[in-house]
């Protein structure tokens, strides 16, 4: 069972997070040959404060 786990800061709504977890989902099966109905995708969201990129935090 491959899991794709997603990062990011907050602020999608749940309707685009269906989507994402909806596309994400058909490229993988469709790049790996796997079932669709075997991919699992979790969307974690982290505040912006718990984030830093080139040793600043983004909050």
């Amino acid at each position: 069972m491959p899991l794709i786990q997603i990062s990011q800061t907050p602020g999608l709504s749940d309707e685009q997070k269906a989507e994402i977890i909806a596309s994400v989902t058909r490229a993988y099966a469709q790049a790996s040959g796997k079932n669709e109905s075997s991919v699992w995708v979790t969307i974690t969201e982290v505040p912006r404060a718990n984030w830093g990129v080139g040793g600043t935090p983004l909050g």
